[in-house]
Protein backbone atom coordinates (compact mmCIF):
# COMPACT_ATOMS: atom_id res chain seq x y z
CA UNK A 1 0.00 0.00 0.00
CA UNK A 2 1.28 3.45 -0.86
CA UNK A 3 1.78 6.07 1.79
CA UNK A 4 -0.32 9.18 1.65
CA UNK A 5 1.57 12.50 1.85
CA UNK A 6 1.60 14.54 5.05
CA UNK A 7 -0.22 11.84 7.01
CA UNK A 8 -3.63 12.68 5.54
CA UNK A 9 -5.94 9.73 5.48
CA UNK A 10 -9.57 9.36 4.52
CA UNK A 11 -12.20 8.66 7.13
CA UNK A 12 -12.86 5.27 5.55
CA UNK A 13 -9.18 4.35 5.70
CA UNK A 14 -8.97 5.25 9.40
CA UNK A 15 -12.09 3.24 10.17
CA UNK A 16 -10.85 0.21 8.25
CA UNK A 17 -7.44 0.39 9.95
CA UNK A 18 -9.03 0.52 13.40
CA UNK A 19 -11.38 -2.32 12.46
CA UNK A 20 -8.38 -4.42 11.44
CA UNK A 21 -7.11 -4.21 15.02
CA UNK A 22 -10.40 -4.32 16.90
CA UNK A 23 -12.38 -6.90 14.95
CA UNK A 24 -9.74 -8.95 13.14
CA UNK A 25 -7.64 -9.19 16.32
CA UNK A 26 -4.37 -8.19 14.67
CA UNK A 27 -1.70 -6.54 16.76
CA UNK A 28 -1.27 -2.80 16.33
CA UNK A 29 2.33 -3.27 15.20
CA UNK A 30 1.42 -5.87 12.58
CA UNK A 31 -1.49 -3.83 11.22
CA UNK A 32 0.59 -0.62 11.15
CA UNK A 33 3.36 -2.35 9.23
CA UNK A 34 0.87 -3.89 6.82
CA UNK A 35 -0.76 -0.52 6.15
CA UNK A 36 2.54 1.45 6.09
CA UNK A 37 1.45 3.60 9.02
CA UNK A 38 3.31 4.80 12.07
CA UNK A 39 2.37 2.59 15.02
CA UNK A 40 1.51 5.60 17.18
CA UNK A 41 -0.97 6.85 14.58
CA UNK A 42 -2.81 3.55 14.46
CA UNK A 43 -2.81 3.34 18.27
CA UNK A 44 -4.46 6.77 18.41
CA UNK A 45 -7.09 5.69 15.88
CA UNK A 46 -7.84 2.53 17.86
CA UNK A 47 -8.24 4.52 21.10
CA UNK A 48 -10.52 6.99 19.30
CA UNK A 49 -12.57 4.15 17.80
CA UNK A 50 -13.05 2.58 21.24
CA UNK A 51 -14.41 5.87 22.58
CA UNK A 52 -16.48 6.57 19.45
CA UNK A 53 -14.51 9.66 18.45
CA UNK A 54 -12.76 8.32 15.35
CA UNK A 55 -14.94 10.45 13.07
CA UNK A 56 -13.63 13.65 14.69
CA UNK A 57 -10.01 12.98 13.72
CA UNK A 58 -8.80 15.03 10.77
CA UNK A 59 -11.87 17.25 10.44
CA UNK A 60 -9.86 20.47 10.59
CA UNK A 61 -7.47 19.59 7.76
CA UNK A 62 -8.03 20.81 4.25
CA UNK A 63 -8.25 18.16 1.53
CA UNK A 64 -5.24 17.54 -0.70
CA UNK A 65 -5.21 19.30 -4.03
CA UNK A 66 -4.65 17.39 -7.26
CA UNK A 67 -1.22 18.97 -7.55
CA UNK A 68 -0.21 17.75 -4.08
CA UNK A 69 -1.40 14.22 -4.84
CA UNK A 70 0.45 14.21 -8.16
CA UNK A 71 3.61 15.56 -6.53
CA UNK A 72 3.53 12.81 -3.91
CA UNK A 73 3.06 10.20 -6.65
CA UNK A 74 6.00 11.56 -8.65
CA UNK A 75 8.21 11.63 -5.55
CA UNK A 76 7.41 7.96 -4.83
CA UNK A 77 8.18 7.04 -8.43
CA UNK A 78 11.48 8.95 -8.23
CA UNK A 79 12.50 6.97 -5.16
CA UNK A 80 11.79 3.69 -6.97
CA UNK A 81 13.68 4.78 -10.08
CA UNK A 82 16.70 5.83 -8.00
CA UNK A 83 16.75 2.45 -6.25
CA UNK A 84 16.55 0.66 -9.59
CA UNK A 85 19.38 2.82 -10.94
CA UNK A 86 21.57 2.03 -7.95
CA UNK A 87 20.91 -1.69 -8.32
CA UNK A 88 21.83 -1.54 -12.00
CA UNK A 89 25.04 0.37 -11.20
CA UNK A 90 26.06 -2.29 -8.68
CA UNK A 91 25.22 -5.10 -11.08
CA UNK A 92 27.22 -3.47 -13.88
CA UNK A 93 30.20 -3.01 -11.56
CA UNK A 94 29.96 -6.64 -10.42
CA UNK A 95 29.90 -8.03 -13.96
CA UNK A 96 32.64 -5.66 -15.11
CA UNK A 97 34.81 -6.88 -12.25
CA UNK A 98 34.23 -10.51 -13.24
CA UNK A 99 35.26 -9.84 -16.84
CA UNK A 100 38.69 -8.53 -15.82
CA UNK A 101 41.48 -11.08 -16.31
CA UNK A 102 42.99 -12.52 -13.16
CA UNK A 103 40.07 -11.57 -10.90
CA UNK A 104 37.16 -13.53 -9.77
Amino acid sequence: MEKIPYGRYTKEFREEAARLVLEDRRSVGEAAKRLSLPKSTLEAWVRAAKTGKLGNIGKNRRPLTEVEVELAKVKRELVVVRMERDILKKAAAYFAKESLPGTR
